[in-house]
Parts: C-alpha cells; sequence; structure tokens
C-alpha cells in the first residue's frame, strides 16, 4: 500500500515536470509550424468521424429518454431548452473528451512508445533534432487546439439527431427547434463550456506523449503505454472538469 502511494506521487512528480517542460519548450524558438500543422489535421481527420458518430447517437438517446418525462409533467415544450443547455454545457464537452481520449491519447502514447523502443527518439537527439519539441509539443498544441473544434462540431450534431426526433414526434421544425435552443443559451453556459475543452485537449495530449515518451520495458511497454495513457485521461478529465464546474459557478454567482 505505502508503495503505491509512493509510485502515485512520484509520478504526479513526473507529469509536472514533464508538463514544465512543455511550456518552456512551447514558447522558445524554433517552432514547428509544419509538424503543428500535420498534427492539428491528424488529430481532426483521426476523430471526426467517431465524434460526429457519438454526437449523433447522444442526441437521439437524451431525447429519447427524456421526452417521456417531460410529457408526463406537461413540459414537452421544455424539450429543445433542456437538451440543448444539457448538450452544450456538459454532456457534449465530456463525452467528446472521453471519446477523443480514447483515439487521441492511446495513439500518442503507442506512437511515441514504438519510437522509444526503437530508438528513433535516440537517433533523433544524436542527430541534433530537439525530439521534445518536434514530438511532444507539436501533438499537445495540436490536441489542444483541436479539441474545442470537435466538441463544437459534436455538440451541433448532438442538437441535430436531437431535433429529428422532436421533427418525427413532436411536428417541431428544424427552425423552430434552433431557435429555441439558441435563445435558451446564454453566455455563462457558452463561455466556459468552450474554454474547459482546451484544458481537456491539454489533458489528453499531454498524458499520451508523457506516457509515451517515458515508456519502457521493450515492445510490451507501448501497449502499457497506451492503455495507461487512456486511463489517466480519462480520470484526470473528471478532475478537470469538476474544477471547471466549481470555479464557472463560483463566478456566475458574483
Amino acid at each position: 500500500m505505502i508503495d503505491k502511494i509512493k509510485r502515485f506521487f512520484i509520478e504526479i512528480g513526473d507529469v509536472s515536470y514533464f508538463s514544465a517542460r512543455f511550456f518552456k519548450q512551447a514558447i522558445n524558438p524554433p517552432f514547428e509550424f509544419k509538424e503543428l500543422l500535420r498534427q492539428c489535421y491528424q488529430v481532426g481527420n483521426r476523430s471526426l468521424l467517431l465524434v460526429a458518430t457519438t454526437g449523433f447517437i447522444i442526441g437521439l438517446v437524451l431525447t429519447l429518454q427524456t421526452r417521456p418525462t417531460l410529457i408526463e409533467f406537461g413540459a414537452v415544450s421544455w424539450m429543445p431548452n433542456m437538451v440543448g443547455i444539457s448538450i452544450v454545457r456538459e454532456v457534449g464537452p465530456v463525452i467528446t473528451a472521453l471519446i477523443c481520449s480514447g483515439k487521441i491519447a492511446s495513439g500518442f502514447g503507442a506512437e511515441l512508445g514504438s519510437m522509444r523502443v526503437t530508438e528513433q527518439i535516440d537517433a533523433m537527439e544524436v542527430s541534433g533534432t530537439n525530439p521534445f519539441k518536434y514530438l511532444v509539443v507539436t501533438r499537445v498544441l495540436a490536441a489542444t487546439l483541436m479539441l474545442p473544434l470537435l466538441v463544437i462540431f459534436g455538440d451541433l450534431i448532438a442538437l441535430y439527431g436531437s431535433s429529428l426526433v422532436e421533427y418525427f414526434k413532436g411536428d417541431v421544425s428544424f427552425r423552430l427547434y434552433f431557435n429555441t435552443v439558441f435563445d435558451a443559451l446564454s453566455f455563462g453556459d457558452l463561455v466556459p463550456a468552450t474554454i474547459k475543452t482546451f484544458f481537456f485537449g491539454f489533458v489528453i495530449g499531454i498524458t499520451g506523449c508523457y506516457k509515451g515518451y517515458t515508456t519502457g520495458r521493450g515492445t510490451a511497454g507501448v501497449g502499457i503505454a497506451a492503455n495507461t495513457a487512456v486511463v489517466m485521461a480519462s480520470l484526470l478529465l473528471f478532475v478537470v472538469d469538476f474544477i471547471a464546474v466549481f470555479v464557472s459557478d463560483i463566478f456566475y454567482e458574483l
């Protein structure tokens, strides 16, 4: 038990040092813009279809599950308001981030882990290239920048899925549905939900890169790095989400 607690705090220190190294390398030239653009394309293109499918199903299921209860209380007209706020505030960002953590964090962990065990990273250091800047900084920045766009896209697809249910079951037009949703949303709903997605992206990127960059134990370590990257990223996402909701609630009350 003591050894597990010790390893836990050691890993927290290692991740903190890895994150501090990222911020130091990110602001110092030279900047790898071409690699950053390539990673942004890879991260966005790799997750786009999965995010769209997940968002569409979330919108359908959330509306179908909620509709009978609202009908029972005679409040079915509040369906667009409730579903829209739920998706934009919490459901969309968290579910999309969890889906992306399974896709992006595991990909980063496996890719960098393979490069580590095959000594490609060591070869880059010998050749005079900064592997941390080229491999880690670009991937973390790409995940940080692309996740908010993926969340917005997923939210829109989820709202479209919800509007389909309302169109076929409640004879609510798409225009009326989306007008009602956007009227219900306020500044306090959109801004905190968008800001925390940047932190979600950073957590996913830094966790996947940390696990892959520091992996060991030969080829078996690659699988361990990919697996533990997803577990750690998913856990940290809930921690970051709790902090974001807690802080935004304080500012909302002020």
